[in-house]
């Protein structure tokens, strides 16, 4: 690769070598080196793009060898191929969790007008659907997501909502 365009497309952000590395996950001397037009991993260089919310080939000024340029057009189907592999999981996490509280919502249903089981029964659902939510969260966060980005390192966890 030759003339690297990071160090102008982080100072036109106003930002730091420090403040790149942070919003890119990766050292502050990898940023050095890639700003120096050293080699890095493609992984290294997609997550510097998608920090800086450019395209990889914009990075470059040039790209000098044919099969450096064909790695970074790969990368991008790469990283467009492992996002939706990971939102694919995400999504069939949530289908699950969904289809439970409708198992709970309409077992709570049936139990509450069968009688017998008193009001507390109702809170079933709302007590389902909130603390469940709830841990979800926590047990995306803590556990699931960690995991997805080992196995998927150019993708990044859905958004709230995008699920």
């Amino acid at each position: 690769m030759n003339e690297s365009r990071i160090a102008e497309l982080r100072r036109a952000k106003g930002w730091t070598q420090e403040r790149l590395a942070q919003e890119s996950g990766i050292t502050v001397r990898t940023i050095q080196r890639l700003e120096a037009g050293n080699d890095a991993s493609l992984e290294s260089i997609s997550l510097v793009a998608k920090a800086l919310d450019v395209q990889v080939g914009e990075l470059f000024q040039s790209v000098q060898t044919p099969h450096f340029s064909q790695a970074v057009e790969g990368l991008e189907s790469r990283t467009r191929a492992e996002q939706e592999r990971r939102n694919s999981i995400t999504h069939g996490i949530m289908m699950i969790f969904n289809a439970l509280g409708i198992v709970v919502t309409f077992g709570t249903v049936i139990l509450g007008t069968a009688g017998g089981l008193g009001w507390y029964i109702w809170l079933l659902i709302p007590l389902y659907w909130a603390a469940g939510k709830v841990l979800l969260d926590a047990i995306m966060r803590l556990v699931v997501d960690p995991k997805l980005d080992t196995k998927y390192p150019l993708s990044s966890p859905a958004q709230c909502g995008d699920s």
